[in-house]
């Protein structure tokens, strides 16, 4: 089916896109506050499920390790000091980082590595061993007779959709929160609540704990946006005096007939050039970003009520088969069994006018 304006509601999308509370005003200017607001509006609706694997301390020679089972991981040093090893990779050299108490280490990709006490990583090949066992959390009190413990709480994440999926390929490999850094204040209240949800049952791990490390993952992705030396990723891309503009295009207008060259013009850059730096930035081609805005956008819009031609046409697509193929490559189901499924989705996100 070809779209056409007859064939529209007549009520505008901009109607289901206001009820969020957004505005393209706020995304305007490029300040690092409408970078804050982009990311926002990026993590809005995130549908992100944290499981604690283990809490514990371990003490002398240990080597852990939450590789091998598919699934983005999750390391939070409750007390003590430990170093993060990662094994090397095609375009990447092997690293070790030091983690100390109140930091934290997301590894979104299934990649090789383990913690251990020695910033002596171990011989390559052997990072997803996992020597020496975990005893319980000791009290503050208890601590001083096992000066060289290290309380840690490892787990896992998952991500509900394809779509999610999509929005975490365009963040880096791993992202470390450092409990002093500047923009983690918020989060040293939340570490706080997570030093004693697991300090309050040795036995049986609080619940409660994987909650609060989703909360200390947003919080991650907030100050990775500040952090001039993260790896590429959207938030650099953001960040960008000449790219930041051409995002918040993107998203004010994604029905425009946005292509490689169209993308490079307004940024006023050969297609070659742009392409280049794009990936230098973000890790990512250009398409795969209008992807994400425009399926993002959709699938806000099929959650309150649009009908597939609308969302369809508001995202640039005048072929709703068109649009439905984009949708299932994207999200993993159909727009029609999207909408069934999220009858009360609230996503942030910004106006654009009619045409």
């Amino acid at each position: 089916m070809v779209l056409t304006k007859k064939s529209l509601p007549e009520r505008p999308a901009d109607a289901i896109l206001q009820r969020s509370g957004s505005s393209a005003a706020r995304l305007a200017p490029m300040s690092s506050a409408s970078a804050d607001n982009m990311t926002d509006w990026l993590l809005a609706g995130l549908e992100l499920k944290s499981t604690v694997f283990h809490v514990g301390q371990y003490c002398g020679t240990w080597q852990a390790s939450t590789a091998g089972r598919h699934l983005a991981s999750f390391h939070v040093v409750l007390y003590g000091e430990c170093w993060l090893h990662l094994a090397a990779a095609p375009g990447r050299e092997a690293q070790s980082i030091r983690l100390g108490a109140g930091d934290a280490a997301f590894l979104l990709r299934d990649v090789p590595h383990c913690l251990s006490p020695s910033a002596e990583p171990p011989p390559p090949g052997s990072e997803t061993a996992r020597v020496g066992a975990m005893s319980p959390l000791e009290p503050d009190a208890a601590r001083a007779l096992t000066p060289d413990g290290v309380g840690i709480a490892c787990g896992f994440f998952e991500f509900a959709s394809a779509l999610d999926g999509l929005l975490v390929s365009l963040l880096p490999e791993r992202i470390v929160a450092r409990h002093g850094h500047p923009s983690l204040a918020g989060a040293r209240t939340l570490f706080g609540l997570i030093r004693d949800e697991a300090l309050r049952d040795a036995d049986s791990p609080s619940p409660v704990l994987a909650r609060l490390t989703s909360l200390l993952f947003v919080y991650a992705l907030r100050a990775l946006g500040h952090d001039e030396r993260a790896a590429p990723s959207f938030w650099r891309l953001m960040r960008d005096p000449a790219f930041a503009p051409l995002a918040s295009a993107i998203v004010e207008s994604p029905a425009r007939p946005w292509t490689t060259q169209t993308m490079a013009a307004f940024v006023h850059m050969s297609r070659s050039r742009f392409c280049r730096r794009f990936g230098e930035l973000s890790g990512q081609p250009p398409a795969q970003f209008l992807a994400l805005v425009r399926m993002k956008l959709a699938a806000a819009m099929l959650a309150h009520g649009a009908s597939m031609a609308e969302a369809a046409e508001r995202v640039g697509y005048r072929s709703e088969s068109a649009f439905a193929q984009a949708f299932r490559r994207v999200t993993g189901v159909q727009p029609g069994s999207w909408r069934r499924s999220h009858p009360s989705a609230h996503t942030p996100r910004p106006t654009f006018a009619a045409d």
